[in-house]
């Protein structure tokens, strides 16, 4: 799995957009079949997005999100994009996030009428959790002059077929309501990039701005108006989410490394750092123990500025704890360290610069607390050197 990376996929030109306006420098990567893909990162944070075009109707969205998947083994899927509202529980410009999704042309016609046999594949448990979080939260939306009311996010279920729906007397779109009342929208893509991601094992989340109702409203010139801002706040989100991911799997990387390193660590160690200051230590036993002063440990190996890393990601936790770093801003320097921490790692010239890049770019995050900025000025220079 590329810890680092989420496939972000859209059927519309327009949503394609609205994603890829979020990424820094996005790049174009081939697929060996011909699909196009361009990947980038969602700006200032460490979160790679792969960002592909499926067209329209669940078979092209399968097979782009089967050849994604395959392509870069990512963290999740996310089809993001506009849809329509089923029922006026769901406002224009709100966003969707799908608890599961209907495949609702499943059925079988006999003499008293059309039996419902829907296919039906729900949202990953983490990523549900995880969107209901943000939703709480708030904040992911974008905020310009003149939008007026700030979406809101909705869960429930998504509703895909193979036709555009715009009615609410057509004799489909009353089988529709009838069958899957508990809908909150309806759209033409979601189930092939769910059974894509069941097939692979990849988890899947359908997130679908509201821009219109499905009900005879639809036009041309209203789409033309509405799409635009659905397609925005649903990419919003949906990059969002993405970060957040990112972020879980960085710290569970972290975690993992932290207890391997106390597993291998002699008990009743002491490792002082003192800058400017004396250092004491006082106890009833001590063994392997060591004690800097006026720097910190020497940091010479990739693998010794890797441990350094771990280690400073501790203080920032301890930090958070404290009150000392707001939520967004230990969130920031999080991806910042995981960024470097990977690049220190590749151990290349190119990825030494990178990690030196994204030290001095934590640096500023921190820059309001000296002991921070203290423990984090000898790995700076320690990357450089490195370089």
């Amino acid at each position: 799995m590329s810890k680092d990376l989420v496939v972000i996929l859209t059927a519309l030109n327009l949503e394609y957009e609205a994603v890829r306006r979020k990424l820094a420098g996005p790049r174009a990567h081939l697929h060996e079949r011909g699909t196009r893909f361009e990947v980038g990162t969602v700006q200032g944070t460490s979160c790679r997005v792969a960002l592909g075009l499926t067209n329209k109707g669940n078979h092209s969205a399968a097979v782009i999100a089967e050849r994604a998947i395959q392509e870069f083994s990512p963290v999740a899927v996310l089809f993001v994009g506009v849809a329509g509202a089923l029922w006026d529980t769901a406002r224009l410009g709100d966003v969707v996030m799908a608890s599961h999704v209907y495949a609702y042309h499943g059925g079988t016609s006999e003499d008293d009428g059309l039996k419902s046999r829907p296919r039906v594949w729900e949202t990953a448990h983490g990523i549900s959790q995880l969107g209901a979080h943000l939703a709480r939260v708030g904040g992911w939306a974008d905020e310009s002059p003149g939008r007026g009311r700030a979406p809101q996010v909705r869960f429930g279920a998504i509703a895909a077929g193979e036709v555009v729906q715009n009615s609410r007397i057509s004799a489909e779109a009353r089988w529709i309501r009838q069958h899957y009342n508990d809908a909150l929208a309806i759209e033409m893509e979601a189930a092939g990039v769910a059974q894509a991601g069941h097939l692979n094992g990849a988890p899947v989340a359908i997130i679908r701005g509201i821009s219109d109702r499905a009900d005879g409203t639809k036009s041309s010139t209203k789409d033309r108006d509405r799409q635009p801002r659905a397609a925005a706040n649903a990419a919003a989100f949906a990059v969002r989410l993405a970060v957040e991911l990112v972020g879980e799997q960085e710290q569970i990387a972290m975690s993992r490394a932290d207890r391997a390193r106390t597993g291998d660590r002699p008990r009743e160690h002491v490792d002082n750092t003192a800058h400017g200051s004396t250092v004491g230590i006082m106890a009833g036993s001590v063994q392997s123990s060591s004690a800097h002063v006026n720097a910190a440990p020497a940091v010479s190996r990739p693998a010794d500025l890797v441990t350094e890393l771990d280690g400073l990601r501790d203080r920032l936790k301890r930090h958070h704890a404290e009150g000392t770093l707001d939520d967004d801003t230990h969130r920031e320097a999080l991806a910042e360290l995981g960024f470097a921490r990977r690049a220190a790692k590749e151990d290349t010239p190119a990825s030494r610069k990178r990690a030196t890049m994204a030290l001095k770019r934590l640096r500023g995050l921190v820059a309001d607390s000296p002991e921070l900025l203290a423990a984090l000025a000898p790995l700076v220079a320690a990357a450089g050197d490195l370089s």
